[in-house]
């Protein structure tokens, strides 16, 4: 590693590994419960739908909802798309109260709120035994808008304590915390679905809950927050590493900077492009993470534990696809060129997993490797890219955007991921698996030309600053 590399990782304090630390479990949390939902559908469409016994006509009671699978699997998908929509929407405003409150209150609010709605969704509901499609979707809409508090107010607080230099590292390596928590998802899911897929929401939801507690009492927001005693470990900051409004100096601070309105953080240099981008990504990262369980299950014929456990290799490629190309893009100054070699990457890698044979070696190769270049690119916009596009130099007299840049571009990414959920189950259900691996790769190919004139900008910035050094 270059010696700037590791003088900077040197000065960073016990502050900065405690933020690290419960951030990331944060969200890694989060989303072992979002998880569990991907991982039960199998045993929920079961439940909803009418039972055959001894050849006898279907038993139907007040829990089967639907009349077969498909209709089951159609509204599983709505749930998707609900939950997204207003995880969208939810982030959108999240985003602008995270610049304005005490970003530790909103983020447990998120995180306590979200666990107890899941709690009653997918255990409560079942052992009350109340079946009701209204009901489900109000629920799912109420996780949705809890859940969207959370990723802006870490990556803010992220932001807060960790400054540009080696950016990419840092938040590559840290947005490894989705999946970890898919991987942390899928192992608590399987280890209890033998007892009934409540008790799958059940132990994910009283762990997440207990986070969110965790967080409440022990996180520190920012710098400022270290206290009048921490003012001789905050000069052990590097001055990139906090921002100059973050500071402590001896004299009487200066009043913070006003929050950024959210139409102007529409209109920052990037912003636009990489939401677009995103939307696209993500519906093909979000698609993985709903459906991949689901598909191995149906597709091979495998049990869904055996699905729940492989689908993890999807995301141990992400984890080091985001921390690898993250650290590329630190060495090379530049994001778009690693975004986009990646993503084109990821088209070959698509074709690739649609053939894969009915064997689950061969399976959990493919799919490492296509988590490795579609996660890889998706951690990295919603983690350093956004970060960068928070803290650029257009912004200068107001620092607090970091929260709403943040909720735009994964507003922006959600609202595609929600729209392609209900497409997934509705192209699946009439034109087949291989038809939706090949919406994926149109998809991906929809990030690639949103970011290419990015691509360009920083090639030609490139280009100019080599021809000024020759003169020089």
């Amino acid at each position: 590693m270059p010696p700037s590399y590791c003088g900077y990782l040197s000065q960073y304090t016990h502050h900065h590994l405690v933020v690290f630390l419960l951030t990331f479990f944060s969200y890694v949390l989060l989303h072992a419960s979002r998880k569990t939902f991907s991982n039960v559908k199998v045993s929920i469409s079961a439940q909803w739908t009418p039972s055959i016994q001894n050849d006898s006509i279907p038993t139907w009671e007040d829990n089967r909802l639907f009349a077969d699978e498909k209709q089951a699997t159609l509204f599983l998908g709505a749930l998707d798309s609900i939950f997204l929509f207003s995880y969208a929407v939810g982030l959108y405003l999240s985003g602008v109260v995270g610049d304005r409150v005490n970003l530790r209150y909103v983020l447990c609010f998120g995180l306590c709120g979200s666990a107890i709605v899941e709690f009653v969704f997918g255990t409560l509901t079942e052992w009350l035994h109340i079946y009701n499609i209204y009901l489900y979707c109000c629920l799912w809409v109420m996780n949705g808008l809890l859940q969207s508090a959370v990723w802006p107010c870490v990556v803010a607080v992220m932001g807060n304590w960790f400054g540009k230099a080696g950016r990419g590292f840092v938040f590559g390596l840290w947005s490894a915390c989705a999946s970890v928590g898919n991987i942390l998802g899928a192992f608590l899911a399987s280890s209890v679905l033998k007892y009934g897929y409540e008790y799958a929401f059940l132990v994910t939801s009283v762990v997440q809950f207990a986070g969110g507690v965790v967080v409440f009492f022990g996180l520190l927001t920012s710098p400022k927050e270290v206290g009048k005693k921490g003012r001789n470990v905050c000069r052990f900051l590097t001055i990139e590493a906090v921002d100059p409004v973050s500071s402590f100096p001896d004299e009487p601070q200066e009043e913070s900077p006003q929050a950024i309105g959210f139409f102007q953080a529409f209109c920052l240099p990037g912003v636009l492009p990489y939401s677009l981008a995103y939307a696209c990504l993500k519906l093909v990262n979000y698609s993985f993470f709903f459906w991949l369980p689901f598909y191995l299950s149906n597709n091979y014929g495998w049990k869904e534990a055996e699905a729940d456990r492989l689908s993890v290799w999807y995301d141990v490629g992400g984890i080091i696809g985001g921390t690898v190309q993250g650290l590329i893009s630190d060495f090379l100054g530049k994001r778009a060129p690693v975004l986009a070699f990646s993503l084109a990457m990821a088209m070959g890698a698509l074709v690739g997993y649609s053939r894969s044979p009915n064997d689950q070696v061969i399976n959990a190769v493919i799919l490492a490797v296509t988590g490795f270049f579609i996660g890889g690119p998706s951690n990295m916009i919603s983690s350093a890219i956004s970060a960068d596009l928070g803290r650029q130099d257009a912004l200068r007299g107001s620092q607090e955007a970091l929260a709403t840049v943040t909720g735009i571009v994964d507003g922006t990414g959600s609202i595609g991921a929600a729209g392609g959920q209900y497409l997934v189950s509705l192209i699946e259900s009439r034109l087949g698996w291989m038809n939706v691996f090949y919406f994926f790769i149109v998809m991906t190919g929809g990030s690639i030309v949103f970011i290419t004139p990015l691509l360009v900008r920083e090639l030609r910035l490139t280009s100019r600053l080599g021809r000024l050094s020759l003169t020089l």
